[in-house]
Parts: structure tokens; sequence; C-alpha cells
């Protein structure tokens, strides 16, 4: 593998086919799981902090069927020709039963994907819940680094549980179809308690069921304001969330959802909730590996690994609770390994010489 200082200086290659394979190179090298790789990883990251943080990112979410790859190309073709430089991360869901993922987004994406300056890189999701990879924060940095001034995030979308890309972006945008549901489908929370911005797609398909939709959800909106997300407070100097209609296809409503973007920038800066949003996100970022590190090291802890097979056969065989074997791996790990004992013994006996 590459060193972090050699990608580093691919990176700075602008446009280059050389970038591009730097970018490929550092998500590859961010993503593996072997332990000399996630030191180098470590290294990589570190030198990439001072070079991110400028871009934009916009974490986009809906059901299957609703066009966000559609839309997004549409939007990234717009940004590129407003002299914007596009990175794209879609998340593809993994089998259950293979672990497979098909990788198929850049292929719905034909003229983004081939565009100088724009980027997408598709990942599994690997099991990881909440619609992102296990390394999709990773990946935006990487991207960032590279120049890429507007970093579009792109969920698995399955339903309303895809609220893991909300906190690694500084706006979400959430699609839906126009025939989405009857009016209590509108005010469920989930997604659309956290959206910034809603973008109802297809509305050439069925206008008056778009603008009926869009009525629905403005009215829904504002009622979690008053009840939900304090973000989404009705006062002036905060971000009222709104609802528009657009059809990605033909590429009606890309420039209206760019103003109300740009217009939710130039405000969330203004008041210093930006900033404030991304501080947040860290800190969750550093919890959130923080709990893989230990889940990872409670797999590998050596008083775990002699007793899982056992208590898994008992788990299966019904003669032990789940529970309970779950406390007596916990508090297998909670001992010392066989040879700290053995250190801690000796110690013990020299020291009473």
């Amino acid at each position: 593998m590459l060193s972090a200082a050699f990608i580093l200086e691919g990176l700075g290659q602008q446009g280059s086919a050389a970038q591009r394979r730097a970018i490929a190179k550092a998500i590859t090298l961010l993503e593996s799981t072997r332990a000399d790789h996630r030191a180098q990883g470590d290294e990589l990251l570190t030198a990439l902090l001072p070079h991110t943080g400028r871009s934009f990112r916009l974490g986009i979410s809906g059901v299957p069927g609703v066009g966000k790859s559609t839309f997004i190309e549409a939007l990234g073709l717009f940004l590129i020709r407003q002299g914007h430089r596009v990175a794209v991360l879609t998340i593809d869901p993994s089998s259950t039963v293979s672990g497979g993922s098909i990788l198929g987004d850049k292929t719905r994406m034909e003229q983004l994907s081939v565009n100088e300056r724009a980027y997408i890189r598709p990942s599994p999701s690997s099991g990881t819940l909440g619609g992102v990879a296990e390394k999709t924060r990773e990946a935006m940095l990487v991207c960032e680094a590279a120049g890429y001034d507007v970093v579009i995030v792109e969920t698995v979308g399955v339903g309303q549980s895809e609220i893991a890309v909300a906190g690694m972006t500084d706006m979400f945008v959430l699609l839906q179809l126009p025939n989405a549901g009857d009016d209590l489908q509108a005010i469920k929370k989930g997604v659309m308690e956290i959206a910034d911005l809603v973008v109802i797609n297809k509305a050439d398909i069925d206008p008056h069921a778009a603008t009926r939709a869009q009525a629905q959800i403005t009215s829904s909106l504002r009622l979690l304001g008053m009840h939900g997300n304090p973000d989404h407070a009705t006062h002036g100097a905060l971000w009222q969330p709104r609802v528009l209609q657009i059809s990605a296809l033909l590429g009606q409503g890309v420039e209206g959802f760019w103003e109300a973007v740009t217009l939710y920038r130039s405000m969330q800066t203004g008041n210093g909730r930006l900033a404030l949003r991304r501080e947040k996100q860290a800190l969750a970022w550093m919890w959130e590996r923080i709990d893989a590190g230990l889940k990872t090291a409670f797999r590998q802890h050596p008083g775990v690994r002699a007793l899982l097979p056992t208590l898994q056969a008992e788990v299966a065989a019904g003669r032990i609770a789940a529970s309970t074997a779950a406390r007596n791996l916990l508090a297998a790990q909670a001992q010392p390994a066989h040879g700290a004992i053995e250190t801690q013994a000796n110690t013990t006996s020299s020291s009473s010489l």
C-alpha cells in the first residue's frame, strides 16, 4: 500500500488522472480492515485534515425509485456549469445472504461519471445501519482534500431510518414522490423530522398530486418544527424547512433547488449553526469509532474467543438465555488476558522476595 505522503501528493494534482487514482487508493486504504492499513489510514487522515472543511456537504435520501441518481446527476451537471467540482459518494445495499453489492450507481449517472470535474465513488453498506457506509466520513474528507467544493452523499434509501447521513453533512435533503402516502404518512417522524429540505421529484408526472403533497408536507414540517427539531424553529434567525417540486429527468426546478441550498448555507453560516453542527458531528464521529473499536476488541479478547463457541451452542440449543450468555461474555472481557494474569503473578512473587 502507498504511503500517506505519496497519496497526499497525488490528491494535489487537480483534474488529473493521477488525482483520481490517488482518491481511489486513499478511500480503499481507509476502508481496509487490516491493522497495518488502519495505522496508515490514521496517518493519512491526520495529513489531510488541514486541507478539509471547505466544501459544502449535502446528504440526499429517499425511497428506492424516487429518482435519487437522476436528481444527483442533474444537480451535479448544473453545479459543474456554475464552476463547481462535485464529488458523489453513493452507498449500495449489501446482500444479507451473499454479502455482495452491485455498486452500479455510476451506470445511472452516465454523463456525470465521465465529466472531468466530477468524481463518483460507490461503496457497499456492508451491514452498517443508517443508510451510509462505515467509512463515508473518511471518504468525504479525501474528496475535500482533493479540492471538490460540493460533496454529495447518497444513502441506501430504504425507509424512515436513513438518518445517519444527517450526522455527517451540512444539509439533509429528503426526496419524495407525489403519491407517497396519505396525510398521516406525511407527518411520520424519522427522516421527515430532521430533513432540512424536502424535494418532490417527478412532479411532471402528476402535477396535481405533487401540489397536494407539497401542501401536506409543508404543513407537517411546520408542526414538526414546533415540536421536534429545535434547529427548525419558525422564527427568523433559524432556517425553516421548505418543500420544492422538481422534475430531475426534465431538469426542471434544479436551479431553484440550488438557490434554496445557497440561502440555507448563508443563513446557517451567518448564525454560526453550521460550524456548531460540524463540531457536534466530529465528536459524534469520535464516539462512533470508539464504539466500533470496543466491539472489535471484544471479539478479539482471548477470554471471549475461548468462551464464545460454548455459549453460542448453549444459546442455540435453548439451554441458556441470550442475555445471560452476553453478560458472561462481557464478564470474560473484563478479566485480564491469561498472559497478563501470569505477568501480574510473577511480578507479585518477585516483589515479595
